[in-house]
């Protein structure tokens, strides 16, 4: 089972540091075709490029899955019926009606 692990990840190496170079090729390529002529900016290098994606990463949280999602997901999987519609019941006491019976009538 470990064995399988490391060969997975093995495999999944190169892959990665692929998708990153292409990345950071599609972002400098983006940045050098629009920003000089749209806003004046100057090129940028490829390793420049890389940090804005880096950095993109760090303010906006982008290229992965959204954190708690699972632990939201399995929250609402435990709630017996009942639970779902108090909850429900209180988020419609708090925000109003949603969703299609908002349009209705």
């Amino acid at each position: 089972m470990r064995r399988n692990r490391v060969v997975r990840v093995l495999m999944f190496a190169p892959v990665a540091i692929v998708a990153l170079a292409v990345f950071g090729f599609v972002v400098m390529s983006l940045w050098n075709w629009l920003m000089p002529l749209l806003f004046g900016l100057r090129a940028i290098t490829y390793w420049q490029a890389f940090g804005v994606l880096i950095l993109s990463r760090i303010l906006f949280g982008g290229l992965g899955g959204r954190p708690g999602h699972r632990a939201r997901q399995r929250i609402w999987e435990r709630m017996t019926p009942e639970q779902r519609e108090k909850f429900r019941d209180g988020m419609r006491h708090r925000c109003g009606e949603f969703g299609e019976k908002a349009t209705e009538g």
